[in-house]
């Protein structure tokens, strides 16, 4: 029985999860979880990448541990878009690894209108303005340091760089990539006359490689700490492009949604869509595997609760009691846009809310329960906002609504979302990356047969619960 390891890492945590098929199903274990987190460093908001590193090898090395499974015979990583690091030709990383919640590019993307308009860089990428995209950060880079592009030989973005502590090998893989507004959306290759615009050496980008291509086998140094070897694969390296292909849809009406600290909602299409239109209603065209695109909104997501639940105490406050308390205030009748950029990374987020609702018109002061209730509300309705959206540009009728990943467990939100979109949500697999990633390595094994057999396979897999409107 051959299993397979995925190393699914988000903003706050990560974990490693074997996965095998036995008796058609897909069978999973945590192997390991670990904590990440941006830390302060050099005056910006930074990943401890080598603290990742370090976290991932004692990962697989965990695998030995357990005598009645067989060790992985691939590996492969997943993370969160955009983020990056440079390596010198000796292989040391260059600075630190800093995160997509910095302030640093604050005002930067106005800078870069100068270079090039954003509607023009839309029609080329296809990919949304978010002050955090990787050519923002990359232009905020150029202008802060710009001695760290001169000694850089490789741009890796954070899967990237994790596989080649594994594997000493340097490569850039495509759905990841498509998250840096950088890659044609058409060509599906890095846009170098558009790198070269905005002053950062082309010659640091590798060549992309699709989801499931072979990296290569573990160092010998990296061999010594996990105590065997196997083979590196790249995932669908993006987080969200793993989670939709664990979409059990079964057919092209459907909606998706991965729930997490993003909301990251749309549909897979064949081609991307970089109309004026789009890029006005704020959608995305991202990688995904076998080069299909996600077509999607990024929505700030669970994120907004995560910090209130921070602020409240995580001992005392799980998210079970959070739904509990925004139920009870379930006609407070405030709302917020939850893509506020003062939601990016406030100081308090119950304070940012109260500020937003005060300028919506809501004067009395909210009490948590009822700024629970507007987050709750407020997210619902703009995954309704986002569904209707897809329908004016698409010009296609959706029928229902997929939610994976870890936000599909809060009941809830389901029903609320059932109720704002008047359609019927299907809530789970709750693993959805890990699945995806898993998915994708067997499939190139040959243990599946194609993305449908995939979906086929995890539907009969893994419990989904039903969500009616209810008007």
């Amino acid at each position: 029985m051959k299993t397979y390891l995925a190393v699914d890492i988000g903003a706050s945590s990560g974990r490693h999860i074997l996965g095998w098929l036995e008796d058609g199903k897909l069978k999973l274990s945590e192997v390991y979880r670990f904590k990440n987190g941006a830390v302060p460093r050099g005056g910006h908001r930074c990943w401890d990448v080598d603290g990742l590193r370090n976290s991932v090898i004692k990962g697989i090395a965990k695998c030995t541990e357990d005598e009645t499974m067989e060790n992985p015979v691939s590996v492969a990583i997943d993370t969160w878009g955009v983020d990056y690091v440079l390596v010198d030709e000796n292989g040391r990383r260059i600075g630190e690894a800093v995160a997509y919640r910095d302030s640093r590019t604050e005002g930067i993307p106005e800078e870069l209108d100068a270079v090039i308009r954003f509607q023009d860089l839309y029609a080329r990428t296809g990919i949304q303005k978010q002050t955090f995209n990787t050519i923002y950060q990359l232009t905020a880079l150029k202008k802060e340091s710009p001695a760290d592009l001169e000694k850089a030989a490789h741009f890796l973005m954070i899967p990237d760089y994790l596989a080649y502590c594994l594997t000493g090998v340097a490569a850039n893989e495509y759905t990841e990539a498509s998250t840096s507004a950088l890659v044609n959306a058409e060509e599906k290759t890095w846009d170098t006359e558009l790198i070269e615009k905005i002053g950062v050496p082309a010659k640091i980008f590798h060549p992309l490689k699709m989801a499931g291509e072979p990296l290569g086998n573990l160092t010998d140094a990296v061999q010594k700490k996990t105590g065997f070897d196997l083979l590196v694969r790249c995932a669908p390296s993006h987080d969200t492009a793993s989670a939709f292909l664990a979409v059990p849809a079964k057919d092209d009406n459907t909606v998706f949604l991965s729930s997490g600290t993003w909301s990251l909602l749309g549909v897979e299409r064949e081609a991307p869509i970089t109309t004026p239109e789009s890029m006005a209603q704020n959608f995305t065209n991202e990688g995904g595997y076998q080069y299909r695109y996600r077509y999607l909104r990024n929505i700030m997501g669970l994120w907004m609760l995560q910090s209130i639940r921070r602020e409240l105490g995580e001992t005392r406050f799980d998210f079970g009691t959070l739904s509990m308390l925004a139920k009870s205030a379930n006609s407070y009748p405030g709302r917020v846009d939850v893509n506020d950029q003062r939601f990016l990374a406030p100081a308090n987020m119950q304070e940012a809310v109260r500020v937003v609702l005060k300028e919506n018109g809501y004067t009395e002061t909210p009490s948590v329960a009822q700024i629970l209730s507007c987050v709750y509300h407020s997210l619902a309705e703009s995954y309704a906002d986002a569904i209707q959206g897809l329908e004016q540009i698409t010009g296609k009728t959706y029928t229902s609504l997929n939610i994976v990943g870890g936000g599909s467990q809060d009941d809830y939100l389901n029903q609320l979302t059932a109720n704002a979109t008047g359609l019927p949500v299907y809530a789970g697999p709750t693993e959805g990356t890990a699945i995806g990633n898993l998915a994708v390595q067997m499939i190139e094994a040959g243990e599946l047969r194609d993305v449908q057999h995939a979906r086929d396979v995890i539907r009969a897999s893994f419990p989904v619960r039903r969500y009616i409107p209810q008007r």
